[in-house]
């Protein structure tokens, strides 16, 4: 789901029309964040009564489990890109940006790739992601807390400036000393207090209830984040912001297109969904989780069986990595501007009213 997008004021509440159209539920987006104390219940019993073994156990990042990416991260990516390209009024709105944007890429990443050390693009790309996941959270709750955007954004640069430190911590942990690490744990838990101090003097703007628990939710999801990460369970640490993000895009996305197919389907996808009599909601994330399966577990070997049988040559990753890589990039590039208000998707989508 866009970060800019659900960062502009102008969204922040619209009354359900009358039209038996669907409208967000801010309550069930707030209710996403039971992941927090979830995990943190979970770390708590590992020490007082499992003796470390959960710990022991998991990954130390959730990208070693392929049911982890086949569950989180791919599959919301995947959908992004079928509800983009499969309306075709979309696709050719916003052809320019997306071809513009893909030549980027493969020169900075591609061939970039070539001059460029691999910790720059990876700190790049890491930096971009935690950019995506925050934003969007945040800006949700931008509407509801009526926040000025001195308020916003000093609260968004703190988390994201907290996040990028934990995700260099989590995921480049074995090219660091403990001295860095160290260093990065300092780092992090200072602004993860400067986010608290900013909340604190910014939570006066909500004047709703919901509002208020949005501030606040958003707050814990990185200081939650944060203290999985100095327990070492990193695991944990990377789940808590990857399901909010991921379940809260799949709520922006199938309310969009029920409200945009339910009483004439509007392309291919859904034309078959009716002839098969499907239910609207189970469509698009059914078909993005079967291709982001598809993709994860046999991308890689069928597309180096194809290259082998026709050219003789084994290209490694380019599913896993070149393919899900430039989709993951363009998602966080087409989902700043496909979202904002005015723009064709938000046409199909209303918020029940908070309070």
């Amino acid at each position: 789901m866009s970060a800019r997008a659900l960062s502009d004021q102008a969204i922040s509440v619209q009354a359900m029309p009358n039209d038996n159209q669907l409208a967000i539920s801010f309550r069930l987006l707030l209710g996403l964040y039971a992941i927090i104390p979830l995990c943190l219940l979970l770390q708590l019993f590992d020490g007082w009564f499992w003796n470390g073994a959960l710990q022991q156990n998991l990954p130390t990042s959730p990208k070693q489990f392929l049911l982890f990416q086949i569950l989180f991260g791919t599959p919301h990516i995947v959908a992004s890109s079928i509800l983009l390209v499969s309306n075709t009024e979309y696709l050719k709105l916003y052809k320019l940006k997306i071809i513009l944007m893909t030549a980027a890429i493969v020169m900075i990443f591609g061939v970039g790739s070539l001059f460029i050390p691999y910790k720059a693009l990876y700190l790049i790309a890491a930096s971009w992601t935690v950019y995506h996941v925050l934003k969007q959270q945040i800006g949700v709750g931008r509407g509801l807390c009526r926040l000025p955007d001195w308020a916003f954004y000093l609260l968004l640069w703190l988390s994201v400036a907290a996040g990028i430190f934990v995700y260099i911590g989590i995921f480049l942990k074995n090219s660091l000393d403990m001295q860095q690490v160290e260093w990065i744990k300092l780092v992090a838990g200072g602004l993860c207090v400067g986010m608290i101090c900013s909340a604190l003097l910014c939570q006066r703007y909500a004047t709703t209830a919901t509002g208020k628990w949005f501030l606040w939710s958003n707050v814990l999801l990185v200081l939650s984040s944060f203290y999985l990460f100095v327990q070492q369970y990193y695991f944990l640490a990377i789940l808590v912001p990857r399901l909010v993000h991921d379940a809260t895009a799949y709520v922006f996305y199938v309310v969009h297109d029920y409200n945009k197919h339910r009483r004439q389907p509007q392309n291919f996808m859904y034309r078959y969904a009716a002839r098969f009599h499907l239910p609207i909601f189970i469509v698009l994330p059914i078909c993005s989780f079967l291709l982001a399966f598809v993709l994860q577990r046999y991308g890689d070997s069928t597309l180096n069986a194809v290259t082998e049988l026709f050219f003789g040559v084994e290209i490694r990753k380019a599913i896993s990595v070149g393919l899900l890589g430039y989709l993951a990039l363009m998602h966080y590039y087409t989902e700043a501007f496909t979202w904002k208000q005015g723009s064709p998707y938000r046409r199909f989508i209303a918020f029940s009213k908070s309070r």
